[in-house]
């Protein structure tokens, strides 16, 4: 299953390569993604990670399907 993480358009940094330099930068720029993600998808240590990444993926899909000023974007880890 590919997994979806969540970035905006100017973030230079790739989330999942560069964790600790994106995350400093979105916090910088007052966008705090993670948080804002975290609040929307249904995740639960109940459930598997297969689930939870499911959950996640699809918080992020509908992040980018209602972000009508296109700050968003989708990048997909394989």
């Amino acid at each position: 299953m590919k997994q979806y993480l969540l970035t905006t358009n100017d973030n230079p940094y790739h989330p999942a390569d560069q964790y600790e330099e994106w995350r400093r930068y979105d916090m910088e720029h007052g966008y705090y993604t993670e948080q804002r993600l975290a609040r929307v998808a249904s995740t639960s240590y109940d459930l598997t990670d297969l689930e939870n990444q499911r959950n996640i993926n699809a918080a992020v899909n509908d992040f980018i399907r209602l972000d009508r000023l296109g700050l968003y974007k989708r990048v997909v880890v394989e």
